[in-house]
């Protein structure tokens, strides 16, 4: 792993945006793109504070054959793969009909910080999709970072009224879509995944 994944991993796992850490650090944001992007590097009194702030070694941050575990240091959560779609502003949702695969782009996900939750419409075809068959992946790419998320797992509807709320309230294009009359097609799926990749 590259000193730039590194850093893009740990400031999603922070909850941090490229103009928050560039803010910390009194740097622009396009050197925080440029560092996560392996264009350049941080300056030794950066790599200090980075390693301070993320809690890493700098010869974990320089090093690719690093003794220090990556996987004790940069752990995936639901919320950094919230977050990290999120900031995309999109994701492709592939699904599985006849063995044939379907892709297609969606806008809205949402975490409570355990569980992915998707929402969608009960008369298209993705709902019949995933009612025959759970399996999907998600994929989305952000463009500042040049990273893919990718995560594999199934769908599972979701019947619980308080994730539906707070999906609503997350995206109220989905009130405004599922008005009292159309809220019966309103279909919330939670997502149990299998593997998370970042790269």
């Amino acid at each position: 792993m590259t000193t730039g994944e590194k850093l893009a991993l740990l400031r999603g796992k922070k909850g941090l945006s490229q103009e928050n850490l560039a803010e910390i650090l009194s740097v622009s944001r396009q050197s925080v793109s440029r560092w996560e992007t392996d264009i350049s590097f941080p300056e030794t009194d950066k790599l200090i504070k980075l390693s301070k702030l993320f809690e890493c070694s700098i010869d974990f941050l320089l090093n690719e054959n690093s003794q220090e575990s990556e996987e004790n240091v940069i752990n995936i959560s639901i919320s950094d793969c919230c977050r990290f779609i999120r900031e995309c502003g999109y994701f492709f949702l592939a699904t599985s009909k006849d063995n044939w695969p379907k892709l297609r782009p969606f806008g809205m996900i949402y975490s409570n910080k355990k569980t992915l939750y998707i929402a969608t419409d009960k008369r298209k075809n993705v709902y019949s999709d995933l009612i025959a068959n759970p399996q999907l992946e998600i994929a989305s790419y952000n463009l500042n970072t040049r990273r893919w998320i990718r995560i594999h797992g199934r769908a599972e509807t979701e019947n619980s009224i308080l994730i539906k709320d707070e999906m609503i309230n997350d995206y109220p294009l989905l009130k405004q879509k599922f008005s009292s009359d159309a809220e019966m097609f309103l279909v919330i799926f939670k997502l149990l995944i299998d593997e998370i990749n970042i790269f």
